[in-house]
């Protein structure tokens, strides 16, 4: 299949401002992410750059595709220190907040993926942001870490020296 896509699809008992909030505000970004710093103006065609922890070292970055607050979120993605990955290009991240049964569903279509392979680690880093993201919002604690995740996030430059 070309280009393959990940569907995935959370509810959260916030609201839809809490959680456009905290899909684009860097403060509240980091406060669930791995510590990335999401920063960008959210206007359509501008930089969206992903920061590692409170560093100048981006991560990620894209452009804003689309903003429609605190309905729908796009941007283009392309990871910025993995050689291989950065010479992949880009890959779109699209986000529909709705109402549901006195909750938020939050849909997350990340697509133009290059394979299979990238879809599925695509989908454990999600799978993770999203619990933790979910558990923020509804306790003001992020989740704890899930240490394998973490350092294979991390820019070179910032991870811990090997013994």
């Amino acid at each position: 299949m070309a280009n393959p896509e990940l569907v995935y699809v959370i509810y959260i008992a916030t609201s839809p401002d809490r959680l456009w909030a905290a899909l684009t505000r860097g403060e509240l970004t980091k406060q669930y992410w791995y510590g990335r710093r999401l920063e960008s103006d959210w206007t359509v065609g501008s930089p969206v750059r992903f920061y590692d922890r409170d560093t100048q070292n981006v991560s990620d970055s894209g452009e804003v595709l689309e903003y429609q607050p605190p309905v729908r979120l796009g941007y283009t993605f392309r990871n910025e220190y993995i050689p291989d990955a950065r010479a992949l290009g880009y890959s779109r991240v699209g986000f529909t907040i709705e109402h549901h049964e006195g909750m938020v569903k939050l849909t997350l279509v990340h697509d133009q993926l290059p394979n299979e392979d990238w879809v599925t680690g695509f989908r454990e880093g999600w799978a993770a942001i999203l619990s933790s993201l979910k558990t923020f919002l509804e306790t003001g604690k992020s989740l704890p870490p899930v240490k394998s995740m973490e350092e294979r996030a991390r820019v070179p430059e910032a991870r811990p020296s090997e013994p």
